[in-house]
């Protein structure tokens, strides 16, 4: 997909946020290694732009989702270590040894299928132990096999078994039981092991801000762009600073007589005569038919989403008739009123992590 730098819209996303989200979160767990996740294009960030301010701003390392994210970091001269969370095939082990990119085993049919493949490399392949303590994803469920595939990781010359990790699927919630209750399952898998790797990870940005653990790294995703991992279900223990904000710009304006249908389906009609603006944004770009409804801030004020949003525009009734180039702001703040990423997922039906991660290639990102 083409990114369209000939149109108004962008994305700009705020770099000294994501540095002072950082700088709070290494005050909080002082002593501790974090990794900050990049993935799904730094949650519709920009991968490589923000992993660049998150290891100047003196985080350890960073994790994705797939092996070709690592693979863009490294070609873009970042030589932090990089953890893949994801499982990976047997048949790309030799492009993790290239970029050295450190990955999870989560079965022991995959542990030893790597080590017969891995026979003839010149390194060993880090390797993180994922362990299922009731999220239901990826990991060994039977702590036996946990510790088979630890002391089998110690027999062999082929791998390196670097860290250690579970992931809690409650830790956003204000109700903590199943969240102990996944925490004491870890923490008995750790007594059975014959010793404990460097890395030791339990807490993605939830568990971080809400939670004591044992662990001495941390997983920093959604807080890092500024966004309470709950939503509005538990107030974070220190500010978060949204990093991203969409803008725009009205491409048309005019006066349309009452009782006139907008867009797709006449699924908005004019009830007077309305002033209607256009902007060049649609649910190609990700920002998504439910949209409708929703609204956007002109001058700061209010101004409703009318009709079907489009694949490339949308519309927008206006209080009264603005110039042609006027901004508009669908996410961030505009002469005292703000959008935020929260209150579009709400009005969708969704979590924010979703919505940012929706934004398109097609849109620009400014760095600033």
């Amino acid at each position: 997909m083409a990114i369209s730098y000939h149109r108004p819209t962008k994305i700009i996303v705020d770099l000294q946020a994501i540095k002072q989200n950082l700088k709070n979160e290494l005050a909080h767990n002082q002593g501790k290694d974090v990794f900050v996740a990049v993935k799904a294009n730094g949650y519709g960030h920009g991968a490589v732009p923000v992993s660049k301010a998150a290891l100047e701003s003196g985080v350890t390392g960073l994790c994705v989702a797939t092996i070709d994210e690592a693979i863009e970091l490294r070609e873009s001269g970042i030589d932090a270590p990089i953890l893949c969370l994801g499982i990976v095939a047997i048949s790309v082990l030799p492009l993790a040894l290239t970029y050295d990119i450190t990955i999870p085993v989560a079965t022991l049919d995959w542990l030893y299928a790597a080590d017969e493949a891995l026979k003839t490399a010149t390194k060993p392949l880090n390797i993180h132990i994922a362990v299922d303590t009731g999220m239901g994803r990826i990991g060994f469920v039977h702590p036996e096999d946990v510790q088979t595939a630890a002391l089998f990781l110690d027999s062999v010359e082929t791998m390196t078994w670097e860290g250690i990790f579970t992931h809690f699927s409650t830790a956003d919630q204000e109700e903590d039981m199943y969240w102990q209750k996944q925490n004491q399952r870890f923490q008995e898998v750790l007594t059975q092991l014959p010793r404990l790797p460097r890395y030791v990870h339990v807490s993605n940005s939830a568990t971080s801000i809400w939670h004591d653990d044992l662990g001495n790294m941390v997983r920093f995703g959604i807080a890092m762009y500024g966004l309470n991992p709950s939503g509005t279900a538990l107030v974070e223990s220190y500010p978060l600073y949204p990093a991203l904000s969409l803008v725009s710009e009205l491409v048309q304006v005019k006066q349309v007589p009452q009782g006139e249908g907008i867009g797709y389906g006449k699924t908005y009609e004019t009830s007077e005569e309305e002033w209607i603006g256009t902007v060049p944004i649609g649910y190609a770009d990700g920002y998504i038919r439910k949209m409708q409804g929703f609204h956007v801030l002109v001058e700061g004020q209010v101004c409703e989403i009318v009709g079907r949003v489009c694949m490339d525009q949308l519309m927008i009734r206006l209080p009264k008739e603005v110039a042609i180039g006027t901004r508009v702001t669908l996410i961030g703040k505009d002469c005292g009123n703000e959008i935020t990423l929260q209150e579009v997922a709400e009005h969708v039906g969704t979590i924010h992590y979703e919505v940012s991660c929706l934004f398109s290639e097609r849109i620009p990102r400014e760095y600033i």
